[in-house]
């Protein structure tokens, strides 16, 4: 099976790319900086999303496609990643691609979603508009790479007192990476009905739960102290104040926090047979990565 991965350099990516190639597809990484890949079976070709004559070449000839391409550090990345999914999915039924798999985000549709949430509907509405789309929609991926995951360690690593926004309340559903990367993979198989499903760990938290978790395995004290007058605004100034993100993602980031972000339809689980970590699993693998990193 030939496979092209679009976003097969990011942390998701990369070990989508190494398992699919593990298991004998043939594969294609879509960069706009192409190089020797050095996994065997796997090839770098240069593709853009914001220029859609140069996804023709990338496409040809594959069957399956998976779009892990979003941006969080640009203004303007609804418009972005709007443009970037309408051309990648048109070039692909032109290519004769049989189906997309897309990493969507958690949240209730019924509820006032962040632009960043909003926007990675719109992308599932896009590419489902044009060709057959398996939608996977998670929260919090935990792993190493991860840019949640390292404001987590981050804020537990900088602060042993917190005085947090209201958002360290929110609940969420994180994922460990390597069941998000065997989902993903799964999606592709034909006995994956093309739809919208949702993954996760057995159990949901708040952000304050996941960081009193992360200082736990950490051995670290940990005192949060929510407060109500930290405008959406001052929390992602406090965000990029304590921890490495930037300002743009920071925001981006802090108002996808105010949505709980949780899993009410397990059929992906009944479909494929997988089992997801619980999130105490999911940090301890994560937090023993990072110290070999």
């Amino acid at each position: 099976m030939t496979v092209l991965v679009a976003g097969g350099s990011g942390f998701v990516g990369r070990r989508v790319v190494d398992q699919l190639a593990a298991s004998g597809s043939e594969v294609r990484v879509m960069t706009r900086s192409p190089g020797p890949h050095g996994t065997p079976g796997v090839e770098a070709v240069f593709g853009d999303v914001s220029d859609p004559a140069t996804l023709v070449t990338p496409l040809a000839g594959v069957e399956i496609a998976y779009y892990l391409d979003h941006s969080l550090d640009r203004a303007d990345f609804v418009e972005r990643d709007a443009a970037g999914a309408r051309a990648f999915a048109l070039q692909a039924a032109a290519s004769g691609v049989r189906r997309i798999v897309y990493l969507g985000g958690l949240g209730n549709d019924d509820d006032d979603l962040s632009e960043h949430l909003r926007s990675r509907r719109e992308v599932e509405q896009i590419l489902g508009d044009e060709i057959d789309t398996v939608v996977l929609r998670a929260g919090i991926v935990v792993g190493q790479g991860s840019l949640s995951w390292e404001i987590l360690c981050q804020l537990v690593e900088r602060l042993p007192v917190m005085v947090t926004p209201r958002w360290v309340n929110t609940r969420s559903q994180p994922i460990a990476l390597t069941d998000a990367v065997g989902a993903l993979v799964d999606a592709a198989s034909a006995d994956v009905p093309i739809g919208r499903y949702e993954i996760g760990a057995p159990e949901s938290c708040s952000y304050g739960d996941m960081l009193r978790t992360v200082a736990g395995q950490m051995d670290r004290r940990l005192l949060i102290v929510p407060v109500p007058v930290l405008s959406p605004r001052l929390s992602s100034w406090w965000l990029r104040l304590v921890t490495d993100v930037d300002l743009q993602t920071a925001r981006t980031l802090v108002d996808s926090m105010t949505n709980d972000v949780v899993v009410t339809d397990r059929r992906f689980d009944e479909i494929t047979g997988r089992t997801p970590q619980h999130f105490d699993d999911a940090v301890r693998t994560a937090l023993a990565e990072r110290k070999r990193r």
